[in-house]
């Protein structure tokens, strides 16, 4: 169990922080914790396709140096693509998210989850 996870560590991180993500976004009623949950989910996912992707010996599919040259592995650039650009959209619904809490504690001077929903029952 040790030697596998020694050579597949990018996998046992993708699982150990979606699955810290995950537990976070459902356990936690804080919704600053949710959001920080969330982010952790997002990166292991970003992990998961990186690790998918790479290709041992595998070179950037750049104009090569020798192009009569033996031909080598060449990793594939969409997945880092994908990753570049779910980052910066995770980065804005992250801002976004935090830009929500930020308004429902001026409302209602409270970031738990439980507090909120029993304050909107009242109402």
């Amino acid at each position: 169990m040790i030697e596998l996870l020694a050579t597949r560590y990018a996998y046992a991180t993708f699982i150990l922080l979606v699955s810290i993500g995950l537990y976070m976004v459902i356990a936690s009623p804080n919704l600053v914790k949710k959001v920080i949950g969330v982010n952790l989910f997002q990166t292991g996912i970003f992990l998961f396709f990186v690790a998918a992707a790479y290709v041992d010996g595998g070179t950037s599919p750049v104009v090569p140096d020798d192009p009569a040259g033996p031909a080598s592995a060449v990793v594939s650039p969409l997945p880092h693509v994908i990753v570049l650009t779910a980052i910066v959209v995770g980065v804005a619904l992250t801002a976004v998210g935090l830009a929500l809490i930020i308004r429902i504690y001026t409302e209602y001077g409270t970031l738990r989850e439980d507090v909120l929903r029993e304050v909107r029952t009242d109402d």
